[in-house]
């Protein structure tokens, strides 16, 4: 128990320290005074900053994935795109609720190798699970059954990073509700008969 709240301390100081400072200018000495602990047992939990970036990245991600692995089991197309729009809009609304924490990741990204391969590993699992509601959809006839479902979802998922790195660094012009509805047009457009 004490074990599992030091760590959690450690967690909440990583995510502190980062927002204030950055990936880069962070510490491990930063965050292991802000948690109150010390080296040693800082260590006994995570090997450095990117350990525990690491695991923050997995934190933030879960809410993610919790979008992406609703329920897809739609009958008509009209139902499919209802579904589409809900989902985009609640992943594009997310990323700025986060943004805070995904500016550190993308950062992270950028300079370390440990966050780029958790973030290739990130990329997959969704590309995975759009591919696999594309085939349900291809299976039920209402999209097109020539498409690669792994390409068509590689394309959507990439769409959405630039769309969460853009909100991320508010870059965007246009409001979360025209995004979604704007890439579900493009997307059930070119894929569903």
């Amino acid at each position: 128990m004490r074990s599992q709240q030091t760590r959690q301390k450690l967690l909440e100081a990583a995510k502190e320290v980062f927002q204030e400072e950055g990936f880069h200018k962070a510490t491990i000495s930063q965050i292991i005074k802000r948690a109150k602990t010390g080296y040693g047992t800082a260590y006994v939990h995570f090997t450095g900053k990117d350990d525990l970036l690491i695991v923050l990245m997995e934190d933030v991600m879960a809410s993610f994935y919790s979008i992406a692995e609703l329920p897809f089991t739609p009958a008509t197309r009209e139902e499919a795109e209802q579904l589409i729009q809900h989902q985009t809009l609640s992943f594009l609304q997310l990323a700025e609720s986060e943004h805070q924490m995904l500016q550190v990741l993308g950062e992270a990204i950028g300079v370390s190798l440990s966050a780029q391969a958790k973030w290739t590993e990130i990329r997959e699992r969704f590309i995975s699970r759009i591919a696999q509601d594309i085939g349900y959809s291809q299976s039920r006839k209402l999209a097109r059954g020539a498409l690669d479902a792994e390409l068509v979802a590689r394309g959507w998922f990439y769409s959405h990073e630039m769309y969460l790195w853009d909100i991320v660094h508010r870059r965007h012009q246009s409001t979360l509700e025209e995004i979604a509805k704007t890439l579900t047009a493009i997307y059930t457009g070119g894929l569903y008969a």
